[in-house]
């Protein structure tokens, strides 16, 4: 045999030896609070059915949108209000549950709200998404008057502008508002924008979805989300640890008390269907094209 087929026969060999002998689960996280409840999936790859659980970070909703269309993620995470509007558009993902209950605040440079009579300008990124819807809603529901600003189209950029002393009073989410709070001593948390009443848990903000593939291991899911949402809550250090390895966020990002303020709390899409319903509706009242014109029907709960 010459040097040049015993070259080939070695290089087909080595492929075919190679090749896994599982497929990975694929799990989509849109870079930000998301992923704070995905860190233990991250340390201890699950399985299910001989498949690890490979997390990948996605760096924007629309590149989470595109791969969601093209069936390229097995489970997702994004915004409750993009899950109901891909549904609309024939997405067919199931919803799983909802890990996160609310990142947002309103900051500013003093320690009282502003009432009717003493007019501020409030800067909100995101027109027509939720911070700006439940900006909104927070507003009217305490009859605070604001001039809103959107000039500033991200939660960074918001961050940037108060601390370069441009802005006095904005909506921030974490962990954007955790850096803002760590540099600046004069800025204050006024307001939670995250619970309809003093009674709620919050709004259920994010969405978990699995491809129909997965309907089988539905409980197996749900435990191991439950299992991960709980160790951030319950280990927020080891939690900043893994995810400032694995580049997520870069050192000083997180805290505890950041961690502690976006609310992670995994419930199923059954046990929380109502304070999804509630949510939904808020969004339809003041931004119906956010979800595709109308309400997503039973069967995206299911």
């Amino acid at each position: 045999m010459t040097l040049l087929r015993c070259f080939c026969f070695l290089s087909i060999l080595c492929c075919c030896n190679s090749k896994p002998n599982t497929e990975a689960i694929h799990v989509s996280v849109l870079r930000g609070p998301s992923a704070i409840a995905f860190a233990h999936w991250m340390e201890k790859t699950p399985v299910i059915d001989g498949k690890p659980l490979f997390v990948q970070i996605i760096d924007s909703p629309d590149l989470m949108q595109a791969a969601l269309i093209k069936g390229e993620a097995d489970i997702a995470v994004l915004p409750m209000i993009s899950a109901a509007n891909l549904y609309n558009k024939g997405i067919r993902y199931h919803l799983a549950g909802c890990p996160i209950w609310g990142t947002l605040y309103l900051a500013g440079k003093n320690e009282k709200n502003i009432s009717s009579g003493n007019k501020a300008v409030l800067h909100i990124f995101g027109a027509g998404t939720t911070p700006d819807i439940l900006t909104r809603h927070y507003l009217w529901q305490h009859k605070l008057d604001y001039t809103l600003n959107y000039s500033f189209t991200t939660a960074q950029e918001i961050m940037q502008g108060i601390l370069a002393g441009k802005i006095d009073h904005a909506v921030l989410g974490e962990p954007f508002l955790n850096i803002a709070l760590r540099k600046d001593s004069t800025l204050n948390i006024l307001a939670d924008l995250n619970r309809p009443d003093s009674a709620s848990s919050g709004f259920a903000q994010t969405a978990i979805l699995y491809a129909p593939t997965l309907e089988k291991n539905r409980k197996t899911i749900d435990s191991l989300l439950t299992l991960s949402c709980r160790f951030a809550v319950e280990q927020p250090e080891l939690a900043i640890q893994i995810l400032e390895k694995e580049n997520i966020f870069v050192p000083g990002m997180l805290t505890p008390e950041s961690i502690k303020r976006c609310k992670i709390d995994y419930k199923t899409a059954s046990e929380a269907q109502e304070n999804i319903l509630r949510f939904l509706q808020l969004i339809k009242q003041y931004e119906p094209k956010a979800l595709g014109g109308k309400m997503p029907d039973e069967k995206f709960y299911k």
